[in-house]
């Protein structure tokens, strides 16, 4: 694959003779040429970023998919460069060619992601491994394009005034890489909270494609031949064209994509700093679902199941003060509030824009039984991890973890044996600690590793599970799971602090408690687990094992 060949002797001329005939002085044109470096070094780091975000988000497990697109990417542009050794003899035209399919493929990268995972992903069988084989070819068709801009710019920099190979080779890569700082922080920063993934990734498509099509007709346009000059052109107005097509129908193709997904009764769709939040039902009489980043979050079919299990056996005993870590759609809250003798509630809820659904939304609002308007709930926007280590010992009675999955990379830590040793600190002498451990059936190793964690903390465990319906829709970390999409249980581990032994806090109900819909202190002694003869490792920050 790489050309063997002898080293040019000194004062060797350019392959091409004289310098390029430019319109404006060489040392502008040299200035123009690094501009378009940085210009599509920042192009190239958004199109890398947003397909690590979206994967994330449509797939899941973000460290994976960060590892196959970077992995993928880099080797691609390895083998890019090599390629683009054929073209140096046509370096100006090449490199338009280059910018504008870049520009083509990148800006529509998104939208064809999020179409197969809305339109086939539901499917099943093969066609369930369409967004990851998707995700490979945009990375490896991505990575050769942009592996290609260099060799190709060397030569049209060198095509203006010889020079160094080391000395051009420095102001290339110097360029390149302030580039790739500004795309980098322009993509979490602008384009992504002000326009989306969608509509941000299109346009850096249309900068990407002006940039490289500007470079070569103002500045090259004496390399090129008059049918040449017009074929670019062209391309090039031609990809602007469907990039602007694209963003006008984006609304348009993001409504139909929701519905595809969550069906045609979506009532509300909200993107907020933390995820994506999406309401369907809660009128006429049809349940309410709540989707965080397309997982299902809350079911009207098993929403008091879910809840029931996971508050009132920590309700036993004295909780005179709950923390609710998580919880932001408010039904844990509200299945703490059924009990007298609480005083204060406090929660600790990263997504404030969620807090406010809860609070505001009619349907919401309801099923969450108007919890936040109570005067003993006090809530916290704050990530639970950073918000146990800073806050003071307070003394809880009972604190509740209301948390996503801990197979999802951003919960990692907060199913953590150093997270579980700030939990323990804030529980009063006595306190019991409830944790939401993901499905037993469907990943058991993870619910065990999860127990073993608060055990390695020096907490006293009983896991419990409860069963629920197959809801269509994977709560776990992986959003396009093959044949079972959605655990038929859901996995408690109920802790007090204490001797870590065999036998941990007993799983019973209030006797004064409120009466429950759907579950019952002798359902729920029969819904103790048994331990496992061999504990998994514990999970910590520096190795998580989920």
């Amino acid at each position: 694959m790489i050309d063997p060949h002898a080293p040019a002797p000194p004062g060797t001329p350019a392959p091409w003779g004289a310098p390029a005939p430019l319109p404006v002085r060489p040392g502008t044109g040299r200035f123009l040429v690094l501009a378009c470096v940085f210009v599509c070094a920042a192009c190239g780091l958004v199109y890398e970023l947003e397909l690590v975000a979206l994967a994330s988000y449509l797939i899941g497990d973000s460290v994976t998919q960060a590892s196959v697109v970077l992995s993928v990417m880099v080797f691609a542009m390895g083998v890019g460069s090599l390629a683009a050794k054929r073209l140096r003899w046509h370096a100006a035209a090449g490199f338009a060619a280059v910018e504008a399919a870049l520009a083509l493929v990148g800006g529509c990268s998104a939208m064809a992601l999020y179409a197969v995972f809305a339109w086939t992903g539901g499917w099943g069988g093969l066609w369930s491994a369409g967004p990851r084989c998707l995700l490979v070819a945009f990375s490896l068709a991505i990575g050769l394009l942009i592996g290609a801009e260099v060799p190709l710019l060397m030569e049209l920099i060198q095509r203006i005034r010889r020079q160094d190979a080391g000395g051009a080779v420095a102001d290339l890569f110097a360029a390149d890489y302030v580039g790739a700082l500004v795309g980098g922080l322009a993509f979490p920063f602008l384009l992504l909270p002000f326009l989306g993934q969608l509509t941000g990734t299109l346009l850096t498509g249309t900068v990407n494609v002006v940039a490289g099509g500007a470079l070569v007709l103002g500045l090259f346009r004496r390399d090129l031949s008059r049918r040449a000059r017009w074929t670019l052109l062209v391309a090039g107005v031609t990809v602007l064209g469907l990039l602007a097509s694209a963003a006008v129908l984006v609304g348009d193709f993001e409504r139909a994509a929701r519905h595809a997904v969550y069906g045609a009764d979506v009532r509300v769709a909200l993107q907020t700093d933390v995820q994506e939040i999406v309401l369907t039902g809660g009128t006429h009489g049809r349940p309410l679902d709540l989707f965080l980043d397309g997982r299902l979050r809350v079911g009207g079919h098993d929403e008091r199941r879910y809840h029931e299990a996971l508050v009132h056996p920590a309700m036993t005993g004295p909780h005179a003060r709950v923390l609710i870590l998580g919880g932001g759609d408010g039904m844990a809250t509200r299945e703490v509030l059924r009990h007298r003798g609480v005083d204060r509630v406090d929660i600790v809820e990263l997504d404030a824009g969620l807090v406010r659904l809860a609070r505001h939304d009619p349907a919401l609002a309801a099923l969450n039984g108007h919890a936040y308007d109570d005067p003993g709930v006090h809530v916290f926007t704050a990530d639970a991890f950073h918000w146990l280590r800073e806050a003071p010992r307070s003394g809880y009675d009972v604190v509740i973890a209301d948390l996503p999955d801990p197979g999802i990379t951003a919960s990692t830590k907060l199913y953590s044996q150093e997270f579980y040793g700030l939990a323990r600190r804030a529980l009063a002498p006595g306190g019991r600690l409830v944790v939401h451990a993901g499905p037993v059936q469907a990943r058991p190793r993870a619910f065990w590793t999860v127990a073993a964690t608060m055990r390695a903390a020096g907490l006293a465990t009983t896991p419990y599970r409860v069963l629920g319906h197959d809801a269509g829709f994977t709560p776990g970390p992986d959003r396009s799971a093959g044949e079972s999409r959605a655990p038929h249980d859901w996995g408690f581990v109920l802790a007090t602090a204490g001797p870590v032994g065999p036998v941990g806090p007993r799983l019973r109900l209030p006797a004064d408690g409120p009466r429950l819909r759907t579950l019952t202190e002798g359902a729920l002694e029969r819904d103790a687990l048994k331990t496992p003869a061999a504990w998994p490792p514990p999970s910590t920050l520096v190795h998580p094992r989920y």
